[in-house]
């Protein structure tokens, strides 16, 4: 009988987990729309206040690069809660083996395109410290052309 028991709260926890990996991934999917939507407006604003479309495109390859860099973040803890919580098979571990090197490739590869050097020869930043500071960049740079 104690078995039966348990089976409904495992049943639940797993329920529950589940629930939370697809709300990182909505996370995740939200992250992306809404930093590009923030993206654009930031580099239209700087294009506009300046004239030169060269920064407005700078500042949207700075935020869009840190928008995409949070984003991979948010999704590999939804894969990370899915793999270990919800169906924790030797298969699974090496899908989420493999999902974790692509996204960590990848994160790797948009450092080195946004600040042009490797990440080892700057100070650790993250996702959003760096929209953070290009938000920063994107106002001075529309005040400084409308002032």
């Amino acid at each position: 009988m104690g078995g039966l028991a348990a089976e409904p709260a495992a049943t639940t926890v797993v329920r529950l987990m589940d629930g939370a990996a697809v709300a990182f991934e909505v996370l995740g999917a939200a992250v992306l729309v809404i930093g590009l939507v923030w993206s654009v407006v930031l580099s239209a604003r700087v294009w506009l206040a300046t004239g030169r479309g060269r920064e407005g495109y700078q500042t949207l390859r700075e935020t869009f690069g840190g928008t995409l860099l949070l984003a991979i973040e948010v999704l590999v803890a939804a894969d990370l809660l899915r793999t270990i919580a919800v169906e924790p098979t030797l298969q699974n571990v090496a899908i989420l083996g493999l999902i974790v090197v692509i996204r960590t490739f990848l994160s790797f590869s948009l450092e080195i395109e946004i600040d042009g050097v490797p990440p080892w020869r700057r100070a650790l930043t993250s996702g959003p410290e760096r929209m953070a500071a290009a938000a920063v960049r994107a106002r001075d740079r529309a005040d400084g052309a409308s002032g």
